[in-house]
């Protein structure tokens, strides 16, 4: 089963996206990862990407599409996989489908994470992570006991630069200008299926299995 996880920045899509795969027992596709995993190593791809990142900005179709496609003809991906991130405009999704259908695959259905745009800027905004550790805090729902301490390793916290306010609704302004025609694309497919991200995590959680389930393939179980 082949599945896209959509949503602004900030909607919860990577964490929906871990609990899906668990219960689906699916390899988990994260855009962002795999362009962190880049710049870590300093790929060409990486340096590339690296730029637009820290403008707030979504890199080259090109670069997104030739890492994702790179990841997906892995062994593990031959049953299925989610997507989290990916694709972010309409001519990644349509990549996206050639490549599946030269396979004689097709995605199965895009799970749309709605959350009001404020909510997104202040969930956004309030992440800091530890520099050695990279335990996640958020200043609002999950601060550390010592301002700019990780609570594990003492060591400093940061502020991604893609984190910041301004760099933050830049983001969400484009997200809103590109992606959105993907999630009307998968629309048209009859394949959406959109869920209220404005909950807690394990509501969104029940939410997206109790609307998938009817359309679970037979080789797939939803674990407890």
């Amino acid at each position: 089963m082949y599945i896209v996880m959509l949503g602004a920045p900030g909607a919860g899509k990577g964490t929906q996206a871990d609990i899906l795969c668990q219960k689906l027992n699916l390899p988990h596709i994260a855009s962002g990862d795999l362009f962190r995993q880049a710049l870590e190593k300093k790929t060409e791809l990486g340096l590339l990407a690296k730029s637009y990142m820290e403008k707030g900005k979504l890199g080259p179709d090109e670069i997104t599409i030739k890492m994702i496609l790179e990841r997906i003809n892995l062994s593990d991906c031959v049953l299925g996989c989610l997507f989290d991130g990916f694709p972010r405009t309409l001519k990644q999704a349509e990549a996206l489908d050639r490549t599946l259908a030269e396979q004689g695959k097709s995605i199965d259905k895009a799970i749309y994470i709605q959350v009001p745009q404020e909510e997104l800027v202040k969930r956004l905004s309030g992440r800091w992570i530890c520099r050695s550790c990279q335990t996640p805090y958020h200043l609002i729902t999950s601060p550390p006991r010592i301002t700019g301490k990780c609570d594990k390793c003492g060591s400093e916290l940061y502020q991604r630069s893609d984190d910041k306010e301004e760099t933050v609704r830049k983001r969400l302004k484009v997200f809103f200008a590109q992606t959105v025609p993907v999630v009307d694309y998968y629309k048209k497919q009859n394949k959406l299926i959109e869920v209220n991200g404005n909950l807690g995590i394990q509501d969104v959680a029940k939410e997206i299995i109790s609307v998938l389930k009817p359309f679970i393939t037979a080789g797939l179980k939803i674990r407890d």
